[in-house]
């Protein structure tokens, strides 16, 4: 790739396909350990609630570390946070190949937590700096495609490392996924900057006629106009309202992927080639869907709203009948774990760019953060209490069909947000924000 391109605005697309790429890496570190998760379960002794402890923990701190990202990355920059990001969640997960026992584990479990969390909040402000109002939705909607792609590429990929190279222990393979974190820092370091026109002051990029207002990155603020700016979030109903939905969506969103493994394991018989063909079926078909959803909202509904409804609406009778498939009925497993793929899926990437549609780009990183943030707790609340309502028998076994229904009456609770949600235009948000700063 040349260093100076003649299209500077035209770069934004390898922007994306790089935060894309090192979204997936993170990705990468976190399934690995759901994969294994069964077998891990197993060589530490632990319990199911301890396993939900363990996934828990991990979003409590993946959530905290969400608020901090988006101001941090208002105030330094999407590049230096995601590099520190991208170091910490590396370190962490070779660490995960030598781990003994529950404590050491939890400890590692927040390490991760804190470490990825601090990536999603600058990405997503990345891609508003890059890309122009119009073309958001289906920017972050390709985005949000990394955590459909990587879910659905990495059981498969870390199974047959474990098999082929390491006669089915799952240890080594942490070892080996610190190469790809080594591998995102250099993407990052050579290729990205936190807006188009760094990159052109830096000689890197020429001008052109393409460039928006976006080019210019945030305007600069005192400290009594970014405590005002904020306000168009905080005094905003409907923020808390999204928020809600997006607690709910994380909520089903990781609550399965937190426990598919160990549902088809356990529950089915699996074995760990099998389990890792299976864990993967759903997030295939999530790829199009969140792709579906962006285009929806850009070219069709042009709202969040009606791909919301679609997405949840159709999660309820796919959830709950899931839990409840008879072992060794393959192909109505398959159908389901597909379903759940798109239905689950079809709206996220259109609720990520809710925000960058409705707010400022002044402040999208902090209004991505905090909602994130808070949502984020649905993550740490979801396989929590999945892990009280997993049934264990006399023999060890062990029945799903009451977590796939609480999945079911979260996704019914998103619908009731996704509904009361309005959508006003962002520039109505926008002359707010003008207002607010023409009187300081």
């Amino acid at each position: 790739m040349s260093t100076v391109m003649k299209k500077a605005w035209g770069y934004r697309y390898w922007v994306l396909i790089i935060l894309w790429l090192v979204y997936i890496i993170n990705y990468f570190d976190r399934m690995a350990v759901l994969t294994f998760l069964p077998y891990i379960q197993q060589d530490l002794n632990l319990t199911p609630v301890e396993v939900g402890q363990l996934a828990s923990v991990f979003f409590f701190a993946y959530a905290a570390a969400q608020i901090s990202a988006g101001f941090l990355a208002d105030k330094f920059g999407s590049k230096k946070v995601m590099y520190i990001a991208v170091i910490v969640f590396t370190f962490v997960t070779a660490l995960t190949g030598v781990v003994k026992n529950f404590a050491q584990f939890i400890a590692l479990r927040i390490g991760l937590g804190l470490g990825e969390g601090h990536h999603f909040a600058p990405a997503i402000r990345a891609i508003n700096n890059w890309f122009p109002f119009k073309e958001r939705g289906r920017a972050v909607s390709f985005f949000a495609t990394s955590w459909a792609v990587a879910p659905a590429i990495v059981p498969v990929i870390v199974t047959s490392i474990s098999i082929y190279f390491f006669d089915g222990a799952w240890r080594p393979v942490f070892f080996v996924l610190a190469i790809p974190g080594v591998l995102a820092i250099f993407l990052l370091w050579r290729f990205v900057a936190d807006s188009p026109k760094e990159m052109i002051e830096k000689g890197r990029l020429s001008e052109d006629q393409e460039i928006e207002e976006n080019n210019t990155g945030p305007v600069k603020m005192t400290k009594e106009e970014k405590r005002k700016s904020y306000g168009v979030f905080l005094k905003d109903l409907n923020f808390y309202v999204f928020t809600l939905c997006l607690f709910c969506q994380l909520a089903v969103y990781w609550g399965t992927s937190t426990w598919l493994t160990s549902f088809l394991v356990t529950q089915h018989g699996l074995n760990l080639k099998e389990m890792g063909l299976f864990a993967s079926a759903p997030y295939i078909v999530a790829f199009f869907a969140m792709m579906l959803g962006g285009w929806l909202m850009d070219n069709v509904v042009h709202r969040m709203k009606p791909v919301a409804l679609i997405g949840y609406l159709g999660s309820i009778p796919v959830l709950w009948m899931l839990g409840s498939v008879d072992k060794g009925n393959t192909g109505m497993l398959l159908t389901l774990l597909l379903l759940v793929g798109f239905f689950v899926n079809l709206n996220f990437g259109s609720i990520y760019a809710y925000l960058p549609k409705r707010y400022p780009k002044e402040i999208v990183g902090s209004a991505t953060g905090l909602a994130n943030g808070i949502g984020q707790m649905g993550s740490f609340v979801s396989p929590l209490i999945a892990g009280y309502l997993v049934t264990v028998g006399a023999d060890g076994t062990q029945d799903f069909s009451k977590v796939f229904i609480f999945f079911a009456i979260v996704s019914a609770l998103a619908a009731l947000c996704a509904f009361i949600l309005k959508e006003n235009k962002a520039d109505q948000v926008s002359a707010k924000l003008d207002e607010q700063k023409s009187v300081v």
